[in-house]
């Protein structure tokens, strides 16, 4: 297995500036579109992407129409329109316009690509989401309407607002060894016992990272019990912004979970296998067939991101290129980042393992395919091969002349 070197998210990106003349018509046969989730910011270049003529009125259409949602669905008036043109970037406290938001601008992203460039999701590999994104890659991919996936979300955002007052964020990981996740969720287990705030696994990153959340002091005792049992070998670090609890038991404090799928079980939808496959962060795998998204989805509020299952998944396929989806996706490129690094780290070894690996990734970059049938382990060899677009940036350096075609 290459080890990973895991801590605060990279800044750099895995994207290369020559990749933005990329013509993305000639490689969506064996692209992946990656949906992006909720952060503390969520505007990205959506405000130049509405001043360009080409992508105006798409775009325009796909925020109204979110705004009409998110309004319906918190009962007060939203206009996502006017806060993209006044660059008014999002809060904790305006949780819900986010979530429409980013769904929005990445369907409208999709429809720009579609509609000016000949280029469709359904002629690529997969399609994959981190949390919020998942949702959106159903909607993108056929499986639901926007409306009936965003309005229980929004219905309860509320609450997930009101519990995320209390919560704090850790980012445990290992600079050495595979980090025990069993241990760590034990960990966890054990401060929860203690009665004074629950935390829980949110995300599994990498072999040696997750994120944690935690209500009050349970932060701190989590930090104090690893330092305890494993100095010098885990190491946690605190995200210093405030975060709703999804992908924790902690929604449970106020039945969301439950409240979230009664509302999915009578909405429309979900009677269709999407038009490619998605990979899911809740399952790690391929999931989603013509008539079971709603049970998949009942996991979706309270149960852990599995993040890293969904990137070796790509590994192991023949994608070449990730096209990144929504404003200023984050955490799927600084995740792949953080992998091309090691990987290339360990192929630049002097060592008799550093030139094992380049000799197998040498034959992997000959012949792609070869990846579906190596180890896992092997196939993260063609992270560094893999070419990333972040696609607000590719639409604004590729505005078509004179409106579009």
């Amino acid at each position: 297995m290459i080890q990973q070197v895991a801590g605060d998210a990279p800044d750099n990106s895995p994207v290369k500036d020559d990749v933005l003349r990329v013509p993305l018509a000639d490689r969506v046969a064996t692209a992946a579109f990656a949906f992006r989730g909720y952060n503390v910011t969520n505007l990205g270049r959506t405000p130049e992407l509405l001043e360009q003529p080409a992508y105006q009125s798409i775009l325009e259409r796909r925020l109204r129409e979110g705004s009409e949602i998110c309004s319906q669905a918190i009962n007060r008036p939203v206009d996502l329109v006017g806060r993209v043109r006044r660059r008014e970037e999002t809060t904790l406290e305006t949780y819900s316009e986010a979530i429409a938001l980013i769904a929005s601008v990445e369907l409208a992203q999709l429809e720009i690509l579609s509609g000016l460039f000949g280029v469709s999701l359904g002629s690529a590999q997969m399609a994959l989401g981190y949390s919020l994104g998942e949702v959106t890659a159903l909607v993108a991919t056929g499986v639901y309407p926007l409306e009936s996936l965003l309005t229980p979300i929004l219905s309860l955002s509320g609450d997930c607002v009101d519990l995320a007052q209390d919560i704090r964020m850790g980012i445990v990981f290992s600079r050495g060894p595979l980090l025990d996740i069993a241990a760590v969720d034990r960990l966890c287990i054990e401060v929860t016992a203690r009665g004074q705030g629950m935390i829980e696994i949110s995300t599994y990153l990498s072999p040696n990272t997750v994120l944690v959340l935690g209500q009050g002091p349970s932060l701190d005792m989590l930090r104090e019990l690893l330092k305890e049992r494993y100095p010098r070998l885990v190491t946690l670090k605190e995200n210093p912004h405030r975060w709703p609890p999804i992908h924790t038991g902690i929604v449970r404090q106020k039945n969301v979970a439950d409240r979230a799928s009664a509302m999915l079980a009578t909405t429309s939808g979900g009677l269709t296998a999407p038009i490619i496959p998605v990979a899911s962060c809740i399952t790690g795998g391929f999931p989603y067939s013509e008539f079971n998204s709603r049970r998949v989805l009942s996991d979706w509020v309270d149960k852990p991101q599995r993040l890293w299952d969904v990137l070796e998944l790509v590994l192991h396929s023949e994608v070449d290129t990730i096209i990144h989806l929504g404003p200023d996706p984050n955490i799927i490129p600084a995740t792949m980042s953080r992998i091309c690094q090691n990987v290339e780290a360990q192929l630049k070894s002097r060592s008799l393992s550093g030139l094992g690996l380049r000799a197998v990734s040498t034959i992997v970059r000959a012949r792609p395919w070869l990846a579906q049938y190596i180890s896992k382990e092997a196939s993260l060899l063609r992270a560094p091969q893999i070419q990333h677009v972040i696609l607000e940036d590719w639409l604004l350096a590729n505005v078509p002349a004179g409106g579009g075609k």
